[in-house]
């Protein structure tokens, strides 16, 4: 995953914690997953964002 090793991704973890408090870190990544749902769907989706759309209705 882009090279990165544990301890980096554990150092990256610890300074998103210091920045943004263990509160805002869940609501970050809701975030963060619905803007990539939007950017998808934006380029034209995957099969599966639309067949989840078509058992909502």
């Amino acid at each position: 995953m882009f090279g990165l090793g544990t301890r980096e991704i554990i150092i990256i973890a610890v300074i998103l914690v210091l920045l943004f408090g263990a509160k805002k870190i869940p609501e970050l990544a809701n975030g963060i997953g619905e803007a990539i749902k939007n950017l998808r769907r934006g380029f034209g989706g995957n099969i599966d964002d639309k067949n989840q759309d078509n058992k909502k209705k």
